[in-house]
């Protein structure tokens, strides 16, 4: 199977090798990376850089991220060293320097995501903007053949519908720095009709609506929609679906954090997905890799970094 731009979409990472080939055109991205004490969250940062995707600013306490270095058998000497007292004050840091331009993006490294997200929406952080913070995978599925953005199931924990209409726009702001310029956009429920029982069906409906009004741009929705019929033209024409998103969906936005996550790690562990990530509506894009992240998915969450920044925001009805 191929994909129209002529990748085998059944090898495993061929489409994030794709998005690595996007962003290696353009110059590394000076990011934070924040209390990088680890070997993994150290080596993951170093392979970036070697790769020319970003160049590092190290931010914890120096003995610590030194000792990792020295455990990882990694050079660091040619890299920026912010040496701080501890993870709390690293997250701080990053955001003081993002707000002031001196980083153009901020990598988790040794932290909990909470510890760094709190430090990202801090009142006088300067990272805050009018857009709720979400986070979006994208999803490189064998079976599938385009990339899947999956949003958010990592963040918000049930959100609203005002909310929603701005995981929406993230992630279609994301696909159109992937290449994507009318992401066909699904907005899932357990069913395809609107039933008052269920919000999230009554949440689609009006997200489709307000995307009429030109309250969500740049994309096409359709909702509520069923996982089958987004992803499979064979479901959708049984269940008589007739829509421009149905079986081709681009993005899948899922009604809250429990679905997502496990729509997500189903496509992990079941189907062999391999994965991007990436945190979209602060000033800067946030990178929150998972201490079970493979190299590979590290190396194309910073190319979705440099995608974003190359590309601006999309300005909505509020």
């Amino acid at each position: 199977m191929e994909s129209p731009a002529g990748l085998d979409v059944s090898i495993p990472g061929s489409q994030l090798q794709r998005l690595m080939r996007m962003a290696e055109a353009q110059p590394p991205l000076a990011t934070a990376v924040v209390h990088p004490v680890d070997v993994l969250s150290l080596t993951g940062a170093v392979e970036a850089a070697k790769r020319g995707l970003i160049t590092p600013i190290l931010i914890g306490p120096k003995a610590r991220v030194e000792a990792a270095a020295r455990d990882a058998g990694r050079d660091i000497s040619a890299y920026q060293l912010v040496d701080v007292e501890h993870s709390h004050q690293a997250a701080e840091t990053a955001c003081a320097m993002a707000a002031r331009g001196q980083a153009a993006a901020i990598m988790k490294g040794a932290l909990h995501t909470d510890e760094l997200l709190e430090a990202v929406v801090a009142p006088g952080s300067g990272l805050r903007t009018d857009r709720r913070m979400s986070h979006i995978f994208v999803l490189d599925v064998p079976t599938y053949p385009r990339p899947l953005l999956v949003s958010d199931a990592a963040l918000n924990i049930s959100p609203d519908l005002a909310a929603k209409r701005d995981i929406v726009q993230n992630a279609i702001d994301l696909a159109h720095a992937m290449g994507t310029p009318l992401p066909k956009v699904a907005i899932l429920s357990a069913v395809e009709t609107v039933n008052p029982k269920m919000i999230s069906t009554l949440d689609a409906a009006a997200l489709c609506k307000m995307a009429d009004r030109g309250q969500i741009v740049g994309g096409l929705l359709d909702g509520p929609l069923a996982f089958d019929n987004a992803v499979s033209p064979e479901a959708a024409r049984a269940k008589g679906i007739v829509s421009q998103v149905a079986g081709e969906a681009d993005i899948l936005i899922v009604p809250d954090i429990e679905s997502g996550n496990m729509l997500a790690k189903q496509l992990f562990y079941l189907s062999n997905a391999q994965s991007a990530g990436i945190v979209l509506g602060a000033r800067v894009p946030i990178m929150l890799t998972s201490r079970s992240d493979p190299e590979a998915s590290r190396l194309a969450s910073c190319a979705l970094a440099i995608l974003v920044t190359q590309h601006k925001p999309t300005k909505y009805l509020r």
